[in-house]
């Protein structure tokens, strides 16, 4: 199975196999392997599915929660593992299962608490303005994955390096280098280039990973991109679901609005009238959110 996994440019993407060899990117954990191997089958055992799933208490309520959650407008709710499984549909399930993994996947710790909470109140923002938006191609399921993924090699990172939430801060504030160079500056590697490595190894989508490689560069946004569409709705889907938090929420100004708005906006075929009116209807989805 491990052999037949897309590889992202990583012959022309020096970066990308440096990081690869230096960073220790954790392992897609069996379960996980399991799940996607059974999801793959040309005829999958959802009751072998379920058990499997059902196996796991957190994974089983973490599936269940997210599959009700008020952010995705569902004609049913689910009762068990196997009623989530039939309404999700298996490609979206393995996806939501993989980012409930994730959290588990590095140590609690508050700083981490916090990161995973921000996560996912970015991601249910995403689900909630990829259907909002209602754009042909970017579905509120997908849009909730790549939220919570978009960020993840900062945990990897964090581990990693002592100082990088230093580097954070460093380059949270910088409003003219790029976020990622100025990563590059201090650590020689960023948390894009290494949150690409690790959604490719956990078999999200290429859309996905790939936008996850470019989520904090202009030119991806730019006219004339070539990356994929999807990967770029993504890109400015979460760029504008971190502003709006930041903006209803009054916490901390990034610098990434400057650099990144105006293209994200341009993208999702928005003005600033549209932005008004989402801050509005916003506000009431972030103060219902638990």
């Amino acid at each position: 199975m491990t052999d037949e996994q897309p590889q992202y440019h990583a012959k022309t993407d020096p970066q990308l196999e440096h990081s690869l060899l230096e960073i220790e990117i954790p392992p897609c954990p069996e379960i996980l392997i399991r799940i996607i191997a059974e999801t793959g089958k040309d005829e999958p055992d959802f009751n072998k599915l379920t058990d499997l799933i059902s196996a796991d208490v957190a994974l089983a309520a973490g599936l269940l929660k997210t599959t009700n959650s008020p952010f995705f407008i569902r004609p049913q709710r689910a009762r068990s593992v196997h009623d989530a499984l039939s309404i999700l549909g298996l490609r979206i399930a393995s996806h939501t299962i993989a980012g409930i993994i994730l959290r588990k996947a590095f140590p609690n710790s508050p700083s981490m608490v916090r990161f995973w909470e921000a996560s996912a109140r970015t991601a249910r923002l995403c689900a909630w303005l990829a259907a909002r938006l209602d754009i042909p191609g970017l579905n509120a399921d997908d849009a909730y994955t790549y939220g919570l993924f978009h960020d993840c090699g900062i945990p990897v990172l964090i581990g990693r390096f002592p100082n990088y939430k230093d580097v954070l801060g460093a380059a949270n504030l910088d409003a003219e280098m790029e976020f990622t160079a100025r990563e590059e500056a201090l650590v020689q590697t960023n948390h894009a280039v290494v949150g690409c490595a690790l959604a490719q190894k956990w078999w999200l989508p290429e859309d996905m990973y790939i936008a996850v490689r470019h989520h904090h560069q202009v030119k991806a946004l730019a006219s004339g991109s070539d990356l994929p569409q999807n990967s770029r709705l993504f890109i400015a889907t979460t760029q504008l679901a971190e502003h709006i938090v930041q903006e209803q929420l009054g916490l901390d100004m990034t610098r990434e609005w400057p650099k990144l708005g105006a293209a994200s906006l341009r993208t999702l075929k928005l003005d600033d009238e549209d932005l008004s009116f989402l801050y509005s209807e916003a506000q009431q989805i972030l103060s219902s959110a638990e």
